[in-house]
């Protein structure tokens, strides 16, 4: 999950990316509200985390930019104005969720979780096209009929974006943006290495490879 990190305070920032890249995210941070049009302009995001106190434009000139422009991409407000008219305001302007700092890390996590089902339409909270099981608070995955097995950071990232989109073919570009931020270096073979680590934990045929393409899981039936 590629995610757009918006927070003027380079320590609180510092600290969040971190703990998002350790939750499997792949992150790319900016510190005002220009920069974080130009970024939704250039790049897709699955969710963007957004302060309102920015200098140059405000979190709230940004949420409704974004939203006129007939953009969909999922918004959680992190911010220290706490204030209902704040709140109301930030909800108003097209967040879909609002957190007040200070705030745990854990609970942001949940958070996202629960945004991002509410825009795929899924009351639950797994992942499941009827052949594999991704749990995105545990990181645990499983074949039908298996164990699950815990997934590394990048293992996670990777299958978590396939199963997004089970049936579709997501190529090896589409797939190192969902799994490298900004600044982090790509290997030539990463997503291979990725992949073949996927298949010996859950089996040779759990992502199939389309020649010349990309790979993919399977529709759920």
């Amino acid at each position: 999950m590629r995610v757009l990190l918006v927070e003027d305070d380079a320590m609180i920032a510092e600290a969040l990316q971190g703990a998002l890249k350790d939750a499997s995210c792949a992150v790319d941070r900016v510190g005002d509200g220009a920069a974080a049009l130009d970024a939704l302009a250039g790049q897709h995001y699955d969710l963007m985390l957004l302060d309102l106190g920015l200098p140059r434009r405000d979190g709230v000139e940004v949420l409704r930019r974004l939203r006129e422009r007939g953009s969909a991409l999922p918004v959680l407000v992190i911010t220290a104005r706490d204030g209902l008219e704040d709140r109301i305001g930030g909800l108003d302007a097209g967040a879909d969720d609002y957190l007040v700092k200070p705030f745990e890390v854990a609970e942001l996590l949940a958070r996202m979780r629960a945004v991002l089902r509410r825009k795929s339409g899924s009351a639950s909270p797994v992942l499941d096209n009827g052949e594999l099981r991704l749990d995105p608070a545990t990181h645990e995955a499983c074949r039908q009929g298996r164990e699950a097995v815990l997934l590394s950071r990048r293992e996670f990232a990777l299958l978590q974006a396939l199963m997004r989109r089970p049936g579709a073919i997501l190529s090896r570009a589409e797939l190192e943006d969902r799994v490298y931020g900004w600044g982090e270096e790509v290997e030539s073979n990463a997503v291979e290495f990725l992949i073949h680590a996927l298949r010996r934990k859950l089996g040779s045929d759990a992502i199939r490879n389309v020649r010349g393409a990309g790979w993919m899981v399977a529709k759920a039936g």
